[in-house]
Formats: C-alpha cells, sequence, structure tokens
C-alpha cells in the first residue's frame, strides 16, 4: 500500500472483535469520518477510480441507506453530479418502487422514489462497505426496476471472505480497502 493517500485512509479504520456478535470483527468507519483529511482523501480516491473508469459518462451516483449517505453526496459534489438516494422501507414521500432481499435474521426492502431517475440514465452506486452483498444486490435490482444502467458499484471497504461481490455480477465491483 504505496499511495499515501490510501494508508491515511486505512489508518482511520479500526476493528471490534465480537461486535454485534461473537465471532464478528466489525470495521468501524467513525474515526474516518471524524478525520477531515483522512475523509476526503477516501472520497478523492473513490472520484479518481471512477474518472478513470467512467470518464464523464455518470449521470448520477447513489447512496445507500444510511452510511452510503455519508459518502454518495460528497463523492457526487467532487465528480460535479448529483445524489439519488435509495432509503429501507417507508422513509421516502411520494410513489416508490421497491425491493426486497434477505438478511441474515430476516427480509428488509429498500425503496428509491419512482421519478429518481429516467431509463437510460448512468449510475454508480456507493455504500461504506460490502459484507455478504444482499443490499448492494437489491439496490442494482432496484435501479433495474427503473432502467437505469447501473455502471459500478463502489465502497470504501469490502469484507472478502463473505464474497459480497459475487452477488454483484455482472455489475463491476470496486472497493479501496480490502479485509478479510
Amino acid at each position: 500500500m504505496a499511495d499515501p493517500e490510501l494508508q491515511l485512509v486505512a489508518g482511520r479504520i479500526r476493528s471490534f472483535p465480537d461486535f454485534p456478535v461473537p465471532g464478528v470483527l466489525f470495521r468501524d468507519i467513525s474515526p474516518l469520518l471524524k478525520d477531515p483529511d483522512s475523509f476526503r482523501a477516501s472520497i478523492s480516491l473513490l472520484a479518481d477510480h471512477l474518472k478513470k473508469t467512467h470518464g464523464g459518462n455518470i449521470d448520477y451516483i447513489v447512496g445507500l441507506d444510511s452510511r452510503g449517505f455519508l459518502f454518495g453526496p460528497s463523492l457526487a459534489q467532487e465528480l460535479g453530479l448529483g445524489c439519488v438516494l435509495i432509503r429501507k422501507r417507508g422513509k421516502l414521500p411520494g410513489p416508490t418502487v421497491s425491493a426486497s432481499y434477505t438478511l441474515e435474521y430476516g427480509k428488509a426492502e429498500l425503496e428509491i422514489q419512482r421519478d429518481a431517475l429516467e431509463p437510460g440514465q448512468k449510475v454508480v452506486v456507493v455504500d461504506d462497505l460490502l459484507a455478504t452483498g444482499g443490499t448492494m444486490r437489491a439496490a442494482c435490482e432496484l435501479l433495474g426496476q427503473l432502467q437505469a444502467e447501473v455502471l459500478e458499484c463502489v465502497s470504501l471497504v469490502e469484507l472478502t471472505s463473505l464474497k459480497g461481490r459475487e452477488k454483484l455480477t455482472p455489475v463491476p465491483f470496486f472497493s479501496l480497502l480490502q479485509f478479510e
């Protein structure tokens, strides 16, 4: 990890063993959010990746409820784009479309406002962390209902042992940091 910006970001992710349940190693982004330099670096690195990969072909950044809301608007601003929100069920006003997905302990639903995107608009989905991939996969399905084109999904952290990126195929996935 030679890039000083990436080192700065990685140094602000801390680990908590056995949280929220025994056997889980929780990756906490709170120190990164608290430090403006490392947060700025994370946005810059994600933006640089998207510029190199997609040039000016992105119409919107889509932030996932809730920590994707921390990165989505800042990333969109860095790229000169707007940000669209995908929320948990019941949190958005007006007509919505929804997609359900399975959690370790049950089911959940995501929603987006029906008029948030026009068919064919190109989007990138952002969240703080990719674990099992269920939420991000549901977001991609939801965006498909609106006939948006998902160019890529990105996150700050990826837990590689949970193989979440496999659920996103054929949508490309990028993460700044990978942990087992």
